[in-house]
């Protein structure tokens, strides 16, 4: 490896992370096209992540501080946040003890990916064109009996208030799928919000704070079990990655959750579909 292989990664986990497209099947498909594969490129991809989870912990700081001095003074939206980020950590803890291994060794390659890409995109398009459904159905039904509510209605619970310890695991429950690599921690994590009844943008920041346990825990395990094999790629590139990521998810962050305020997943469900299809199309080549 070399640093503009390590910073080309870098953007793509800096971009992809937090996106519902999938940061580590857009990495093994990166690594393929640039001709990088193996073991020490599949644990480099996981330990770049911590740049990513810098950045929750950067644009999440004052939001972090308030619920860590509200857990000293045990108020109870602190604690909640707290027993919702355990119990929605703790699904993926289990299974990614018990199925690293052979996650690693069976699903880390384009064709799992297209597949996993293609029926996330279409699970996406389908659950936000019954919400949306249902929302206008709400608002007609509301506006009728003169107690029109907004453009809002219907569209979910908004704050992280809502997120309950059942809804909490539930999404942890969501956030076990995106174990298969291509259909993506934060599209699960944001559907299965969706579908517990928060709203998209809700959704979408309770996923950014369940990265931080969960993306967290996956890097330092792998960097542990792997600082061998990381070895042969040059402590310098992995700071480089690192840094690259940090950097263009903190960007993405922002940008992501301002569009979800406007907007729905729809257009990311069709760039899965394409893209998976495009990688099924130059397999069979």
């Amino acid at each position: 490896m070399n640093p503009l292989i390590a910073a080309l990664l870098g953007i793509v986990e800096g971009v992809t992370e937090y996106l519902p497209v999938s940061s580590t099947g857009h990495l093994i498909l990166a690594g393929h096209a640039l001709g990088h594969t193996g073991d020490a490129i599949d644990s480099f991809d996981i330990v770049i992540q911590l740049g990513a989870i810098l950045a929750v912990l950067v644009h999440y700081r004052r939001l972090l501080l308030e619920r860590s001095r509200g857990l000293l003074r045990r108020e109870r939206a602190s604690t909640q946040l707290l027993l919702a980020l355990v119990l929605g950590f703790a699904p993926t803890a289990v299974a990614g003890l018990l199925l690293r291994k052979k996650i690693k060794a069976l699903l880390f390659g384009p064709g799992p990916v297209a597949i996993a890409l293609v029926v996330g995109g279409i699970a996406m398009i389908v659950i936000e064109l019954v919400r949306a459904g249902r929302a206008k159905s709400r608002l007609e039904l509301a506006g009728a009996s003169g107690e029109g509510k907004g453009a809002g209605a219907g569209a979910g619970l908004v704050g992280l208030e809502h997120v309950t310890p059942r809804r909490a695991f539930l999404i942890g429950l969501g956030q076990c799928l995106s174990m298969w690599p291509g259909s993506s921690r934060s599209m699960c994590t944001i559907v299965a919000g969706q579908l517990t009844g928060l709203s998209t943008a809700t959704a979408a920041e309770f996923s950014f704070l369940l990265g931080l346990p969960t993306l967290g825990a996956a890097t330092v395990y792998e960097a542990h079990k792997s600082r061998e094999v990381l070895g042969q790629l040059g402590g310098a590139n992995v700071v480089i990655g690192l840094v690259v990521s940090f950097v263009v998810a903190w960007a993405v962050i922002a940008a992501f959750l301002a569009y979800l305020k406007k907007r729905g997943l729809v257009p990311f469900g069709v760039y899965r579909i394409l893209l998976g299809a495009l990688v099924f199309l130059l397999l069979v080549r």
